[in-house]
């Protein structure tokens, strides 16, 4: 069960009885009296995991370069539907691999590939680029230069 999920996990198995039943998605969500997009989602993924959509998942899959590769290069070459290849590879949800899809679509390979997590490091400005004498002496023409039309403008 996810944790963000505004469905409890009593509305969550009636759910999943209703689905076993035959009822839709908003069939279920009039006779639970709960948001329809809240049980659009869960039946989507009931679709790919079954009743075992209503287990807890302590840890968050974590997927490779090439696993996300192979699977998005088989959708792009017709291989399955998105719902197909969800069940094939047990991914917890279709947004995953549209996501995936939107990814390789706008940046190629590199889409897919794991990024840094967390905020960039801090690196000074001594210990990055060395900056030529030249270029500081520039800057700091530019920084007086600024500083003196200032005091021009607003000096006694």
């Amino acid at each position: 069960m996810r944790p963000r999920s505004s469905l409890t996990a009593e509305q969550r198995l009636a759910a999943v009885d209703l689905f076993e039943e035959g009822f839709g998605y908003r069939a279920v969500s009039s006779r639970l009296g709960v948001s329809v997009s809240a049980i659009c989602e869960l039946r989507s993924r009931f679709k790919i995991w079954g009743r075992a959509v209503l287990e807890n998942k302590t840890t968050k899959q974590a997927y490779s370069f090439d696993f996300k590769l192979a699977v998005v290069r088989q959708y792009l070459d017709g291989k399955g539907t998105l719902q197909d290849l969800a069940q094939m590879h047990q991914l917890s949800s279709l947004g995953l691999l549209r996501s995936w899809i939107r990814a390789y679509r706008d940046y190629g390979q590199e889409g897919l590939r794991p990024k840094a997590k967390g905020r960039p490091k801090f690196v000074p400005e001594t210990l990055s680029v060395e900056v030529s004498e030249l270029e500081k002496l520039r800057r700091e023409n530019e920084r007086l230069a600024a500083e003196n039309a200032y005091l021009k403008k607003y000096g006694p």
